[in-house]
């Protein structure tokens, strides 16, 4: 903190160190060391600079290097985290994602402007863009053969429990009309190339389909996203009457563990490995020949331990199959093992991390009955 007397300095100090104030308020990622003079939130230099954005709202400055005279250090004390989080998050629907620190830019933004901008959580009842239980627009779609994004109307209906897309503004009948239980959306900006990209997935015949979407406006894909899960929300409550809240929101749409390249070998594990795109989707581990395929090449069934499936570093001894990146992944099924290999020890380190998480969850009865209908298997 440059500048500034000792007693502001002093002030500041135990201010800051109270503990609610010991995560970013829009993050929570741990030790902010910035913070807004004109709301009173403590925040981390991500977000502080997502603040800078709307000067009209928020003014930023440094706890470490900026000068804050008494009358700045005074209203932090009398506001902090826990205050404006209690004016500011007052009524976020149950169903409203709320971002941290991993999740993307666009998130992160559209979350601090609808808190502070819009003021969509400050008061009961209030109409939002997502909460009408209906959605219709246009989202850029990237065409399954071509690649090419072309603008497609989307159709999301809590009444018909589907989501639907159509090739033409006009036309009568959807591409797909696909059951809003069965969907998941992820944002993936680096994948698809745009800020804003979102990934839409959902099962048909028990296999994934992927559709990958954007549009210009950060707001209008988050409104989308979060419209989704709004339409989840309210089917889920009608077919589990009995379920929390919380329990319903646990399974809203979810974040893949981890994604990347992996070599793999088939069955017969005598032949060359391949170097495939990886998804680890809770239980479900399939493999693109691209990132932006839109349907998986195979997948396979994740269970826990105490049903029989392990993961181990490296490779069985004697494996024939010719790979070219040399740290590898064993993954043990009931059935059969399967063979991969990661370019770096840092990415087999991780997907070791992700699978050993999988494996030690308990499996549920929904996730028993996914096992029995899912014959999918890693071709060669």
């Amino acid at each position: 903190m440059a500048g500034g007397n000792e007693r502001s300095m002093k002030a500041l100090k135990e201010v800051w160190k109270r503990a609610e104030n010991s995560l970013c308020a829009d993050c929570g990622k741990p030790d902010p060391d910035w913070a807004s003079s004109t709301l009173g939130v403590f925040i981390c230099l991500s977000c502080s600079g997502i603040h800078r954005n709307i000067p009209s709202i928020s003014k930023v400055k440094s706890l470490k290097m900026d000068y804050w005279d008494d009358a700045q250090v005074q209203f932090l004390a009398k506001h902090g985290n826990a205050v404006t989080k209690a004016i500011y998050e007052a009524h976020i629907p149950i169903y409203y994602y709320q971002p941290t620190y991993n999740d993307c830019q666009v998130l992160r933004e559209q979350w601090i402007r609808a808190k502070y901008e819009r003021k969509e959580f400050t008061e009961p009842g209030k109409w939002l863009p997502y909460s009408d239980g209906v959605k219709e627009g246009i989202l850029w779609k990237r065409g399954r053969d071509n690649g090419q994004f072309l603008p497609r109307k989307f159709l999301l209906s809590e009444r018909e429990g589907c989501l639907k897309y159509f090739t033409k503004q006009d036309a009568k009948e959807p591409k797909i009309n696909v059951k809003i239980d069965v969907i998941n959306a992820t944002f993936q900006p680096e994948k698809i190339g745009s800020p804003n990209g979102l990934q839409i997935t959902y099962l048909k015949d028990n296999k994934t389909r992927n559709i990958f979407v954007y549009h210009e406006s950060g707001k209008e894909v988050v409104d989308w996203f979060n419209a989704i899960r709004s339409v989840q929300f309210h089917y889920l409550k009608v077919a589990f009457p009995i379920a929390s809240d919380n329990e319903i929101k646990n399974r809203l749409t979810r974040n893949f563990l981890k994604e990347g390249y992996m070599e793999k070998t088939g069955p017969k594990q005598r032949e060359a490995f391949k170097k495939r795109w990886f998804t680890l989707d809770h239980r479900r581990l399939m493999y693109f020949k691209d990132p932006l395929d839109a349907f998986a090449k195979g997948e396979v069934f994740v269970g826990s331990r105490e049903n029989g499936y392990s993961v181990q570093k490296g490779l069985p001894s004697g494996t024939q199959g010719n790979f070219s990146w040399h740290y590898g992944i064993t993954i043990v099924t009931p059935d059969r093992e399967y063979l991969f290999t990661c370019e770096t020890e840092s990415d087999q380190l991780e997907w070791i991390r992700a699978f050993t998480s999988v494996i030690n969850q308990a499996m549920t009865p929904q996730e028993y009955a996914s096992k029995c209908l899912d014959a999918v298997s890693f071709p060669s």
